[in-house]
């Protein structure tokens, strides 16, 4: 994995809000006003390209970029009515009225009959499919548990303590080779892909860098804290059985050793995460701010929709 200080290149632009936003950080031209971010597509790869970028100055930044644009005051104006846009949106398509408790025990039922990406994969998904896969959820999992530290700080008692217990297992528990971001490095290098972080920031869809910027917006801001909990929720409780699908068709398809122990890793680790995030995080976050439930159902609801939206993406090119 190709790591250390290595800073990615800055992506090509998609559109007018993206290509404005990479120019200004590349040194030339302005910044798009804040008008034109309120009336893009809120789920659209311009939209979403212009604001990864303005995440990505908070996590490794970009090669030749002044790391100083990181609190740059237009840029962060600029970013807030972007994250506006889309969370607008989310809120309009994804929230629900539904009590907590219902939409986790929704999370707990596996389908009979399940359709999503990892039924493909393990039934009719080849070596093309998985590396397909593979560069997309690079641009997670090459950062996995970075944008979940976030919320650290606006956590305490219980709810902190059972978080920093998950993210010290995501960060490998104190072993650089265990850091799953660099067995998600090893499972590209296994697929013949380029594991350097942010190499396919180009190939990501608008549906990924929706995804990858879910997390990043509620991460970054303290009043989202809840659907943070949330998010980190719905990953950890529906893991285990995708990951167990995952490493089947990673074996099937003779991906390699690394392609299929980053999944095995995750089927033991996500089936004990579950159980620390429902009982410890949420519960202890929920017995100091019970106000926050709502929160920490949208943060469920609104993973759901846009982790629905990259599996319609995906299936729909797979089975055409």
């Amino acid at each position: 994995m190709a790591e250390g200080r290595t800073e990615p290149a800055l992506p090509r632009g998609r559109g007018p809000l993206s290509t404005a936003v990479v120019g200004r950080l590349g040194g030339d031209g302005a910044l798009p006003g804040t008008e034109a971010a309120r009336e893009a597509n809120p789920y659209g790869e311009d939209l979403h390209l212009a604001l990864y970028v303005c995440y990505e100055l908070h996590y490794r930044g970009f090669a030749g970029v002044d790391p100083a644009l990181e609190w740059d005051p237009a840029l962060l104006t600029v970013r807030a009515a972007l994250e506006d846009r889309f969370l607008t949106a989310l809120r309009r398509d994804a929230e629900e009225s539904r009590p907590l408790d219902d939409v986790l025990a929704e999370l707990l039922v596996e389908p009979v009959h399940g359709s999503g990406v990892s039924h493909f994969l393990q039934e009719r998904g080849e070596l093309r499919h998985l590396r397909e896969y593979a560069v997309q959820r690079s641009l997670y999992h090459l950062k996995e548990a970075d944008p979940h530290a976030w919320v650290l700080p606006r956590l305490w008692g219980r709810a902190k303590a059972g978080m920093a217990a998950v993210e010290y297992d995501e960060f490998g528990g104190g072993r650089a080779d265990r850091v799953h971001a660099r067995l998600f490095a090893d499972l590209m290098t296994d697929l013949g892909l380029d594991p350097t972080y942010g190499r396919h920031l180009d190939d990501g869809c608008a549906e990924m860098l929706v995804l990858v910027n879910l997390m990043s917006l509620f991460g970054l801001h303290r009043r989202l804290r809840g659907a943070l909990v949330g998010h980190f929720a719905a990953v950890e409780i529906t893991s285990s059985p995708s990951s167990r699908r995952m490493a089947a068709a990673m074996r099937r398809a003779g991906a390699g050793a690394a392609a299929e122990f980053f999944y095995t890793e995750h089927v033991e680790a996500d089936a004990v995460h579950e159980q620390v995030v429902r009982r410890e995080v949420i519960g202890g976050l929920l017995e100091e701010e019970p106000e926050l439930a709502a929160d920490i159902a949208f943060g469920v609801t609104a993973t759901s929709y846009v982790e629905d939206r990259l599996a319609d993406r995906l299936l729909t090119g797979w089975r055409s």
